[in-house]
């Protein structure tokens, strides 16, 4: 075989290699996963409503932290912070449009999970006229994680007992 149709063979077939991994859904490198963020977007989240947030508001439960991450009780939060829990709790409304929506989890500083797994949520932050660094981020499972410094880290909160 000539030279030039070995490597046509092969671009062929690292094509199609590349195609099978995308409709597995696995990401590759340097991509973000289906149904991340496109370019531009802001870097840790989208916008794709909860469909599952509507319903009685359930009592908070307590929930094992499987992350590793340190713990912070909820009633040791700051009031803003506890306000966005009840709001959680209610499924909303919530005061801005970037509430309620996926959190990749880019950092990769929580437990990974699926895409859409994660919801991140504003707490407000007295004195800003923005939306500020504090964030709640709840899981599917219930879990929920504050961060007051835009992702840079997080707790995990105990609720409940």
């Amino acid at each position: 075989m000539k030279p030039q149709r070995l490597t046509a063979l092969l671009a062929l077939l690292i094509g199609l290699a590349v195609l099978a991994l995308v409709l597995a859904g696995v990401p590759l490198t340097g991509t973000a996963p289906p149904g991340t963020a496109p370019a531009g977007a802001s870097p840790t989240s989208m916008s794709q409503p909860s469909a599952a947030r509507r319903g009685a508001p359930a009592a908070p439960r307590s929930i094992a932290n499987a992350s590793g991450l340190p713990e912070v009780r909820a009633s040791e939060l700051p009031a803003e912070a506890r306000q966005t829990l009840a709001l959680i709790a209610r499924g909303g409304p919530y005061p801005y449009t970037r509430d309620d929506v996926t959190f990749g989890n880019f950092e990769r500083l929580l437990p990974r999970k699926s895409s859409g797994y994660y919801k991140e949520y504003t707490v407000r932050t007295p004195g800003e006229s923005d939306r500020g660094a504090r964030r709640i981020v709840a899981g599917q499972a219930g879990e929920k994680y504050y961060t007051p410094d835009h992702y840079n880290s997080f707790k995990f909160i105990v609720e409940g007992k």
